[in-house]
């Protein structure tokens, strides 16, 4: 039986772990792009499914929009897409190891997948990498 996943700049479709969803809408996140934009605002999640009053929340590797809060001002006031790439709350792997990182972090990105930015400051989830293959290029640490 062989794995099949379909490799786009979308991301990639195939199982994923559960991840517990610790950045919801209205946190806000660092930029770690070199677009200019310093800090994010979650303003929502997509393919989020959640029970009635309680906020929509993402993890890494999740698609969001955001707004940005600090920055230039042609960046600022409209919405744009993110990737998460960095969650303080730990992530449990496969393996049973724990990781967490030291901020939430995410990376603009265009609506057709693509990466707005250049280059990647610090390191980047495994999941994130593994799903959105055009940051893993980017990037210098994978963690």
């Amino acid at each position: 039986m062989s794995k099949s996943r379909a490799v786009s700049a979308k991301g990639v479709q195939e199982f994923k772990p559960y991840i517990t969803k610790a950045i919801p809408v209205g946190c806000r996140v660092v930029c770690a792009d070199n677009t200019g934009a310093k800090i994010l605002e979650v303003v929502m999640v997509k393919k989020s499914k959640t029970r009635v009053s309680r906020l929509p929340a993402a993890s890494v590797g999740d698609f969001v929009n955001v707004v940005v809060k600090k920055g230039p001002a042609e960046l600022r006031k409209q919405v744009h897409g993110a990737v998460i790439i960095r969650q303080k709350y730990a992530i449990r792997r496969l393996s049973g190891v724990r990781v967490s990182f030291e901020d939430n972090a995410a990376v603009l990105v265009t609506p057709e997948g693509e990466i707005k930015g250049t280059d990647i400051k610090g390191p980047v989830a495994v999941e994130a990498s593994e799903k959105w293959p055009r940051i893993a290029s980017l990037t210098s640490m994978v963690a």
